[in-house]
C-alpha cells in the first residue's frame, strides 16, 4: 500500500502517513493478514480514539488525532501521459493536486522526480504562483537557428564549428565572460525585486553563457518535413541550445520559495515545497515580475549565443525558433465546465497550444523534434520538454565509463566536445517512445540530429 492508497483511505499527509506506513510494516511482520490491511486502516481512520492504548496501532491513531484538517477532501483532476513513470514523480503530482489552490494538472511522459512538483508536471492554480512549481532554473528554454552553412561543413569543417562554440559561450557553474556581452535586457527594470536588483551585475557577467547540468550548445542536421515559417522542406545545418536564467534565476527561486514556506506554516512537511504566493499580495506580484524578467533574461542569453555564433561563422539565419519551460502563465482554461483564468505552471513542460511551435530535444546522441501543438485541453495545452531521465546523476557516474560512451557516440556520428558522465544518452528515456506517448499533444514537423555537442565538463553540478 503506497501513499496514494493511504490518501484515498483518508490518511492525512505528514506524520499520519508516516505512522500509517510504520503500522502496516509492523502489522505484516507480526503475522497480520495482508488481505485485511485496508480494513485495518479504515477502522483506525474512522475512530482513532478506540486504538489509543493498542500497542500496535496507538502511534498511528495518535498521529490521526493530532493531524491538521486536510486542505481538501478531493484532489484536483489530472491526467498522465506515458507508462512506467517513477512512482515518486506520480506521488508528487498527486500531492500537488491536494493543494487548496490547485484546480487542474497534467503529467507529461518525460516526468521524473523534482523539487515539489515533478519535472514534467503541469499544474493550474487559482490566482497564485508556486515558486518550486516554476523551478530553480526559471524560464529555461530551447532555441534553434537554421544557418546557411553547407551540410558538408558538419564533417569537413568541424574544427571551425568547435572553435565557434568555444569562443561564443561559456559552460559551468559561475561561468562568465571577461568581455561582457550586451543586450537590451539590461535596460529592463531590474529593480522590480530586491533579488534581481542585487544580482543585476552577476546576470550581466553571465549574459550569453550556458551553465551546467543538462544545458548544451550543439550543431546538427535539421530536416524540415514541411514549410516552417518560410523555410522550405529539406535538410539544413542548425544550431540548438538549451539553458536558462543562470545564477540569478536560482537566486530568485531560492528567496521566494523560502518566503512562500514561511507564509504557509500550516502545510505538512510533504507539501512545503509547494507553498504558494498570492497574486493579490505584494510578494506574489513581486515574484511574478522577477519571473517575467528572468524569462527575458534567459531569452537574451540564447539570443547572444546564436547571434555571436552566426557572426563568428559568417552565416545567415534562415529560421529562428524558441520556446521555454520552467515558467508560469496566466491562461484561460475550462475547469469543471467553466472557462476561467488560471495560473499554469509548466515545470519541465513545453507550451503546446493549437498551432504553437516548440522544440523537444532528445539526448546528445538521439534526435530532437520541432513540433506543432494540438491544443489538447486535458494537458492544459502542454507537452514534454525532452526525453526525461531514467537514472540519477550519481548512479550514472558510477555505471558508465568514457571508453564505452565515446564508442557509442562515434557509432552514431556524434562528436562530443565536453560533457559529464551524468549526461550520457543512456541516462535518458527513449525519445521515440516519449513522442509516441504524446501524439495527441503535438505533431512532429521537423527533426534535429546532433553531430557536434558541448556541455559542461565532467564534475560540474546541475543547475536545474
Amino acid at each position: 500500500m503506497n501513499s496514494k492508497d493511504l490518501i484515498r483511505l483518508g490518511v492525512p499527509f505528514g506524520e499520519a502517513t508516516r505512522r500509517a506506513t510504520d503500522f502496516i510494516a509492523q502489522y505484516v511482520l507480526s503475522g497480520g493478514d495482508k488481505s485485511r490491511i485496508e480494513e485495518e486502516v479504515k477502522a483506525i481512520v474512522a475512530n482513532p480514539a478506540l486504538f489509543a492504548e493498542d500497542p500496535l496501532r496507538k502511534e498511528f491513531a495518535k498521529a490521526l488525532v493530532n493531524a491538521p484538517p486536510p486542505a481538501r477532501t478531493d484532489p484536483a483532476k489530472y491526467r498522465q501521459w506515458g507508462e512506467g513513470l517513477e512512482s515518486e514523480a506520480i506521488n508528487q503530482m498527486e500531492k500537488a493536486c491536494f493543494l487548496p489552490v490547485s484546480v487542474a494538472g497534467a503529467l507529461m511522459p518525460d516526468a521524473h522526480v523534482g523539487y515539489g512538483l515533478p519535472i514534467g508536471g503541469v499544474l493550474a492554480t487559482d490566482n497564485c504562483v508556486i515558486p518550486y512549481a516554476v523551478g530553480v532554473d526559471i524560464a529555461c528554454r530551447m532555441k534553434m537557428t537554421v544557418l546557411d552553412i553547407p551540410v558538408r561543413d558538419l564533417e569537413h569543417k568541424q574544427d571551425r564549428l568547435t572553435r565557434a562554440i568555444e569562443a561564443e559561450t561559456r559552460f559551468g557553474v559561475g561561468s562568465t565572460f571577461k568581455q561582457r556581452r550586451s543586450h537590451d535586457v539590461l535596460d529592463a527594470d531590474w529593480g522590480c525585486s530586491g533579488v534581481t536588483k542585487q544580482n543585476k551585475d552577476r546576470a550581466w557577467s553571465q549574459l550569453g553563457t550556458s551553465g551546467s547540468g543538462n544545458h548544451f550548445v550543439e550543431f546538427g542536421l535539421f530536416t524540415a518535413n514541411e514549410k516552417i515559417l518560410g523555410l522550405e522542406p529539406g535538410t539544413y545545418v542548425a544550431l540548438l541550445s538549451h539553458s536558462g536564467s543562470r545564477g540569478t534565476g536560482a537566486a530568485v527561486c531560492d528567496y521566494y520559495s523560502k518566503l512562500a514556506v514561511k507564509k504557509h506554516p500550516e502545510l505538512p512537511k510533504e507539501l512545503q515545497r509547494l507553498a504558494w504566493l498570492s497574486l493579490d499580495e505584494a510578494d506574489g506580484r513581486e515574484y511574478w515580475d522577477a519571473m517575467e524578467l528572468m524569462g527575458q533574461y534567459a531569452a537574451a542569453n540564447h539570443a547572444c549565443i546564436h547571434k555571436h555564433m552566426a557572426a563568428n561563422l559568417g552565416a545567415e539565419v534562415l529560421l529562428d525558433l524558441e520556446n521555454h519551460h520552467n515558467f508560469a502563465w496566466k491562461e484561460k482554461h475550462v475547469i469543471d465546465g467553466v472557462e476561467r483564468e488560471v495560473v499554469v505552471h509548466r515545470k519541465g513542460a513545453t507550451p503546446a497550444g493549437a498551432g504553437v511551435l516548440g522544440i523537444i530535444p532528445g539526448s546528445m546522441a538521439t534526435p530532437g523534434f520541432v513540433v506543432r501543438g494540438k491544443g489538447n485541453a486535458e494537458s492544459l495545452n502542454s507537452a514534454s520538454h525532452g526525453a526525461g531521465r531514467v537514472m540519477s546523476r550519481t548512479k550514472a557516474s558510477q555505471t558508465f565509463n568514457w571508453k564505452e560512451v565515446n564508442q557509442f557516440l562515434r557509432d552514431r556520428g556524434v562528436t562530443l566536445i565536453s560533457a559529464g558522465l551524468d549526461e550520457v544518452p543512456m541516462v535518458y528515456k527513449n525519445i521515440h517512445q516519449v513522442m509516441a506517448a504524446q501524439s495527441d499533444l503535438v505533431d512532429v514537423i521537423g527533426q534535429f540530429d546532433p553531430r557536434l555537442v558541448k556541455m559542461a565538463p565532467h564534475g560540474e553540478r546541475a543547475e536545474d
